[in-house]
């Protein structure tokens, strides 16, 4: 998705060798190195034998205190399959600038994110020809001493669905670019070209005959192509979660080395709105050295400029041993087509794209000056006007190494296009080559070819600065830290629109990515406890729909996907394939319940299961409804849970019944207590439904699954008891359902309570005003549902047309429903519209040592279906009395925290940002109000104590980034929020002046591990005669919980299609760990009843029950790279002890190969 020149944006297998070939070496060039290397030199010969000495014996002791007394080893973890080796020491801790904060951890860098918005004065002033910059020029003796080099990397930017769908591009265009790239590469040496999706890659190779496979193979190990990042998609950096961007990347990746032979270690994001740290570092710990990127706020890309800092060393806020540097190049212009690449003058820029020539099918250029085909006669003139553009250019960088993109949307699709590109370029290159006074040289490169050139310029001339701090893994360069949101492209236009957009697929998203994940560990544990080929048919059988599944979700990830800025038909097109995978996800794992179960002994896949999962949804585009239990006399019907998450879960769990009078039964036939409650409903005229929601408190192993019964009647049980019902109607009317006691709310407020808080509500509004404490505390809440009006909105930018206006008016309706188990406040709001918008549910829970008592949950259910709703956006906003100062923290992908603040200096849409999964304000005296969402959406703190969240935007318009339309398809969704207001227990720094991020608590953590992973729930198909009781029915695999702060990213078989092929793998299952970092100022043991944490070894060749776990080693993240030494890590990761110990460094994400197989 690209600018136009009107408008400002168009204007998987495991690899033959798992070390990387010769095409992708698996040793780091680029390793780190000291800076003052005479000094160091001299100092090493005067101090030689002492030094010798002392190295030795160092190295004698670091063995012995590390392996001990040499003795043999058992069965279990490798070190590594290379030989050991000492890598160099890190550089020492540098020391924190002036002004940082001493009492908080965090990297020690040159330039911040924060620093750069508290220095820019967001004034837009015109800069001329470059109109977001200045008039650039150079003195002309810059490159006397070092000529300038100048590698043109071609491009064509295929987007996996924008306009049309993917299967629509790749058959019209993208089949094309690629065919055209093998034949006119193949005609030049010279000629290079880089490419970046595996979606369309994939399909062509499947589509194209031997030969051509074999020419492109040709191209890529000769160097003329070069496959850059490498994923299934250039991925939405936003919106996705780091689960699903490790997934695409993966796919990509794994893909790539099976069927090509190479691993990228370049990644190309030209097009996503805006960058977050977070893939940063994944792309780091996946062996990655290099990074390109481009939309960054137009501001920020000045005063980086402005200060030769526009490639720099991206490191992590919480690193202080740079163990997660990596090399970032920020293209300086407004866009990546080629009128903003080759220099800061599109006008000229412009004249040397030869696709704008008559003849073509692209726009001429707007500035009036189009390209002309280049000739002995007018070659000088034009080669002196290109290289002119050049050389300003190279001024906003520090090195005489410039990288040119050439390309665009879709370009190179005929070879005729991309003749006159590659042949124009050549002659204007031969004149600039062969003119020694001009100090330059010019040629077609790749971006591998960029990086190398810059990086063995930078080990000979030295770029550092006075005082900067830089990066031992390539000298020369600043540190920075921090992420690039919100993007502005222009004026005030700030993008932060597609947070929001779309946010039903948001939500279908996230429901797919943890079934996913909870299907890959299905699959797992079938494969694992499997000992011989009869049981591998189940999942193997499935591989195909598992596979389709992943490149699905991966496909969503991106950039135009799970942003919502593609067109409806395509949005629909996103949505059927997520659906269809999703119900392909829930069959396999109502089978595969069985089998772990031991209920289904044949273990095939041809007969239907028993089970069916408890939500259903009937199509792509509506919101998954439960099924009714029919709970007959004389019958159980049984319900299985399945816990995704390391911890044993105790959780309040519902299910529907079609009648109140129910037992619930645990799987050794004791009664569990319980409680009945009318389900409800988003409907004036009839807010009950007739069926009835049935609660009780379940506790699931980690990982595991665990059998309950729904009975009608249970001799000595006790029947589920009925809520009370209280109720405020302003029509007065009101019909109360059987079998509840109802009576009338006659206050102006209510109250609901559980062991630990008292909610109360306005109700008139029906909204929440305050929570109030057991200990006499309380907090003003002030929730506030409100609307913008925004006639310039569109799918990805916001510009609202001032404040949002409350839109709830006093009356409406409001049911109270009170039992042992779950409270609750249901409000159908009146608005001035006859049918609301909006409806909402508030719920506190009293399950005994749950999570769930500590948290308030949320949820709205939204309708903006009528016009009368064109161009709304409509928000919730919570007005506490916590002094925030307007600073909060949200978070990145679902992967850390990064420090917001208002300026007054940024219109309020530049000071909204993404929420992928959380938000906290706190306030001096350590009082935190987090939300957890389990979809993405947008936040903002406009004012001191207010946190503000988008829900649903419906918008008229196209906002002149390329679309063409505006976002009218809204569907009926819910959005459930999990609110938790926490005290310090010891003293916090103060998140106004503190300008780190703030880690969530240990209970936070677990309150959005238990929202985004939930309990999986399925029914048994028909009832069962209750004369007669099942046997015993659990599944718990783990041998003891995991750590509290110890997370499985995943546990899959990556390519169970391989399985059972010879020769067999010897580490056919990977597990992904992830430490969580978590705020000690508050409760240690985060109220949940933890007793471990993973500052202490774990043992993985303990974890599983009855399962063998051996020939383990690590592996970076995308499973390609074993030499742990080019990922960065910390040096304990490679070194996995033959006990099976490991030990993960807080924020760590480490992945593990291993093999699995049931005890003999």
């Amino acid at each position: 998705m690209a600018f136009s020149s009107f408008s400002a944006r168009r204007g998987g297998a495991w690899p033959h060798s798992l070390l990387p070939s010769t095409a992708a070496s698996s040793k780091s060039k680029h390793t780190r190195k000291p800076r003052r290397r005479l000094l160091l030199r001299d100092f090493l010969f005067a101090n030689f034998f002492t030094i010798g000495l002392s190295v030795s014996l160092f190295f004698f002791f670091l063995l012995l205190l590390r392996y001990g007394v040499p003795h043999p080893i058992t069965a279990g973890f490798k070190y590594s399959r290379s030989p050991i080796r000492f890598s160099k020491p890190p550089r020492k801790p540098v020391a924190r600038k002036p002004g940082q904060n001493e009492d908080v951890s965090g990297a020690a860098v040159d330039i911040t994110t924060k620093e750069l918005y508290d220095k820019i004065e967001f004034s837009d002033v015109d800069g001329g020809p470059w109109k977001q910059g200045w008039r650039v020029d150079y003195r002309g003796d810059e490159w006397d001493s070092e000529k300038l080099k100048v590698i043109v990397v071609p491009h064509s930017h295929n987007d996996p669905g924008w306009k049309l769908t993917v299967a629509e591009y790749y058959e019209r265009q993208s089949r094309h670019i690629l065919d055209t790239i093998v034949a006119t590469l193949s005609k030049d040496t010279r000629r290079k070209f880089i490419w970046e999706e595996m979606s369309y890659l994939e399909r062509w190779w499947k589509d194209s005959a031997d030969d051509k496979r074999e020419l492109f193979t040709n191209l890529v190990k000769n160097g003329q192509l070069e496959i850059v990042g490498g994923g299934w998609v250039m991925n939405d950096e936003a919106n996705s979660h780091y689960y699903a961007i490790m997934e695409q990347i993966t796919e990509g990746n794994l893909w790539l080395n099976e069927t090509v032979g190479v691993i990228p270690k370049n990644s190309w994001a030209i097009d996503p709105f805006g960058y977050s740290s977070t893939m940063a570092y994944l792309l780091r710990r996946m062996g990655f050295e290099n990074m390109l990127i481009q939309r960054t706020h137009y501001e920020l890309k000045k005063e980086l400029a402005l200060h030769k800092n526009l490639e720099y060393i991206w490191r992590q806020s919480w690193d202080v041993d740079e163990s997660t540097d990596i090399f970032v190049h920020m293209m300086p212009f407004y866009s990546y087509d080629v009128p903003h690449t080759c220099g800061p003058e599109p006008a000229i820029c412009c004249q040397f794209d030869f696709a704008r020539m008559r003849g073509f099918m692209y726009e001429f250029c707007p500035w009036g000056d189009n390209p002309v085909e280049t000739n002995q006669e007018n070659v000088q003139e034009r080669a002196l006007l290109l290289l002119d553009q050049y050389k300003k250019k190279s001024t906003l960088y520090r090195t005489n190494t410039l990288l040119i993109p050439l390309g665009d949307d879709f370009r190179y699709v005929s070879i005729e296009e991309a003749e006159a590109q590659f042949r124009n370029y050549q002659m204007l290159f031969d004149y600039i080559n062969s003119n020694p006074s001009l100090n330059a040289e010019a040629h077609f490169g790749t971006l591998e070819d960029y990086f190398r050139t810059l990086r063995e310029e930078a080990e000979r001339i030295n770029h550092t600065r006075p005082g900067e701090i830089g990066s031992g893994q390539v000298g020369g360069f600043p540190s920075l830290s921090g992420d690039f949101f919100t993007y502005a492209d222009r004026q005030q236009d700030y993008w932060s629109g597609y947070y929001v957009s779309r946010p039903f697929f948001k939500a279908v998203d996230r429901v797919l990515e943890h079934t996913l994940r909870a299907t890959d560990m299905m699959m797992a544990f079938l494969l694992g406890y499997c000992g011989r080929a009869q049981c591998e048919k189940l999942p193997i059988g499935f591989s195909y729909k598992l596979a389709a599944a992943r490149r699905n979700l991966a496909l969503f990830q991106h950039h135009d996907g799970v942003t919502g800025t593609a067109k409806d038909h395509v949005v629909l097109d996103y949505g059927m394939r997520m659906h269809t995978s999703l119900q392909d996800l829930q069959i396999f794992m109502s089978k595969a319940i069985e089998v772990l179960l031991g209920i289904r002994h044949d273990k095939y896949d041809i007969n239907p299961s028993q089970f069916e999962p408890e939500q259903v949804r009937s199509k792509y585009d509506v919101q998954p409804v439960h099924r009714a239990i029919m709970a007959r006399e004389g019958t159980r019907q049984t319900v299985v849970l399945f816990n995704p998450s390391e911890q044993i879960r105790e959780e309040v769990v519902m299910v529907i019944v079609n009648r109140p009078d129910v037992t619930v039964l645990d799987l050794n036939w004791t009664c569990v207590p319980s409680q009945i409650s009318p389900e409800l409903q988003h409907d004036k005229s009839k807010i009950f439904t007739g069926r009835h929601r049935v609660y009780w408190q379940a506790s699931v192993p980690a990982l595991g699954l665990q059998t309950y019964y729904i009975t009608n009647e249970f001799a000595g049980c006790e029947k589920a008891k009925p809520a009370k019902i209280r109720y405020f109607s302003k029509s007065g009317s009101f019909s109360c359902p059987t079998p509840y006691p109802c009576s009338k709310v006659e206050a102006d407020v209510a109250e609901i309570q559980n062991r630990h808080q008292t909610l109360t509500f306005d109700v008139n509004h029906g909204l929440l005003q305050k929570i109030s404490y057991k200990t006499g505390t309380q907090n003003v809440v002030g929730e506030e549902i409100a609307m913008y009006s925004s006639w310039g909105s569109g799918a990805y930018l916001f510009k609202p047309d001032g404040d949002a206006q409350p839109i709830i008016a006093a009356g409406g309706q409001m049911v109270i429903s009170e039992g042992p188990l779950v409270q609750e406040v249901y409000s159908y709001p009146s608005t001035q519209w006859e049918k609301s918008p909006i409806s909402h549910s508030t719920r506190l829970y009293n399950g005994e040592n749950t999570v769930q008592e500590f948290l308030i949950e949320k949820e709205y259910h939204v309708e903006l279906l009528d016009q009368q709703f064109n161009d709304r956006e409509l928000i919730v906003r919570y007005k506490t009395d916590i002094d925030n100062k307007r600073v909060f923290f949200s978070d990145l992908n679902g992967f850390q925290m990064s420090r917001r603040e208002t300026y007054n200096k940024i219109p309020l849409q530049g000071n909204y940002y993404p929420m992928p999964s959380l938000a906290f304000m706190q306030g001096s005296n350590g009082q935190r109000f987090s939300v957890h969402s389990r979809q993405s959406l947008g936040v903002a703190s406009l004012k001191n104590g207010w946190l503000e969240i988008m829900l649903d935007r419906r918008l008229v318009r196209d906002d002149g980034r390329g679309l063409g339309q505006g976002v009218m398809d809204n569907r009926a969704m819910n959005v459930v929020f999990h609110i938790l207001v926490e005290a310090n227990i010891s003293s916090a720094s103060n998140p106004v002046s503190n300008p780190l991020p703030l880690n969530p608590s240990l209970l936070s953590h677990r309150v959005g591990a238990d929202l985004n992973y939930p309990l999986h729930a399925f029914v048994s198909k028909k009832p069962e005669d209750l004369s007669v009781q099942p046997p015993l029915r659990s599944f718990s695999p783990l041998a003891a919980p995991l750590p509290c702060d110890l997370h499985i990213v995943s546990l899959k078989v990556p390519q169970p299609l391989k399985f059972s092929q010879p020769p067999l793998e010897d580490s056919r299952f990977v597990l992904t760990l992830q430490r969580r970092s978590w705020d000690s100022s508050y409760c240690r043991k985060g109220r949940s009843n933890c007793t471990r944490f993973a500052d202490e070894t774990v043992n993985l060749l303990n974890m599983f029950r009855e399962l063998t776990v051996s020939n383990g080693r690590p592996t970076s993240l995308n499973l390609l790279h074993e030499d742990t030494d080019m990922l960065g890590y910390p040096e304990q990761f490679g070194d996995v002890a033959p006990e099976g110990q490991v030990l993960i460094s807080p924020m760590e994400i480490q992945a593990y190969k291993m093999e699995l197989q049931p005890h003999q």
